[in-house]
């Protein structure tokens, strides 16, 4: 049984584009979860909606997308500001305190709109910037790691096993570990030699991270915060079909969806 009652069906508007991802599968993760309606809406498309009246049908939001880059600039990746009608919008949905799940590489997305990672509680960084104050160098990636995963007792990790094995992308990135409730703790290293260089890969060198001296970063890949008036759960796994097909994962999904949405939020 679910652990949140809600009334059924949820209805959550799911954004996506922006980075590769295995569109059918992703979508079986959200046909599997009973009393869920899950819509799928591609970003430029997806921000004229999040902002009230746009989402006034909707429980839930859930970002699965990746904008403000544009991968085809030179130097890559030019960077796109949100309009000022999403940044308007989208503070009004969380004012109003509408429930957002956020999973893997929405991380990255906005990269200016430093207000927009305030509330999702960190950043992914494709080249060096200032975050919050500080020089940060660009953030790391690496694909297909085995680690286990163990969960913090929380309402949107019960029925989740305590430890769990995913093999999926990990990020070295930025987290705000005082801002947030911790979720999910990853045993995989976060060492910089474990890691590829997001600038050098965009340069060119997908699998490289020569004198990249990024500092150690943060096991922590799930976490929950308050964003204004909203529940905010972020999920770091999710890159592919190996999160998407786990039965741990979906359920930490659809506990994070019960749990943003609940009335009580």
């Amino acid at each position: 049984m679910p652990v949140i009652h809600y009334h059924a069906p949820l209805r959550a508007l799911v954004a996506v584009r922006g980075h590769p991802f295995d569109r059918s599968a992703f979508d079986a993760m959200f046909q599997a979860m009973p009393g869920i309606s899950a819509t799928m809406v591609d970003q430029p498309a997806a921000a004229l909606l999040m902002n009230p009246d746009g989402m006034r049908d909707f429980d839930a939001l859930v970002l699965y997308d990746m904008p403000g880059l544009d991968f085809d600039a030179d130097p890559r990746p030019g960077i796109i500001a949100p309009s000022s009608a999403l940044q308007v919008g989208f503070r009004a949905l969380l004012e109003q305190g509408k429930g957002v799940v956020a999973l893997h590489h929405a991380l990255a997305g906005w990269p200016d709109w430093s207000e927009y990672h305030d509330w999702l509680g960190g950043q992914f960084l494709y080249r060096p910037a200032t975050v919050r104050g500080r020089a940060c160098r660009d953030s790391g990636y690496r694909h297909d790691v085995s680690y286990t995963a163990t969960t913090c007792p929380h309402p949107v990790t019960e029925g989740v096993a305590h430890r769990f094995a995913l093999t999926d992308e990990l990020y070295l990135a930025e987290v705000f570990e005082d801002d947030v409730e911790p979720l999910l703790i990853s045993d995989a290293s976060t060492h910089r030699d474990a890691y590829w260089s997001a600038a050098q890969a965009m340069e060119g060198r997908m699998f490289a991270n020569d004198g990249w001296d990024h500092p150690p970063g943060s096991h922590l890949i799930g976490w929950t915060k308050r964003a204004i008036n909203s529940r905010l759960v972020y999920l770091q796994p999710g890159d592919g079909p190996s999160a998407y097909d786990s039965p741990n994962y979906r359920r930490l999904v659809e506990n994070a969806l019960r749990w943003v949405a609940a009335p009580a939020a």
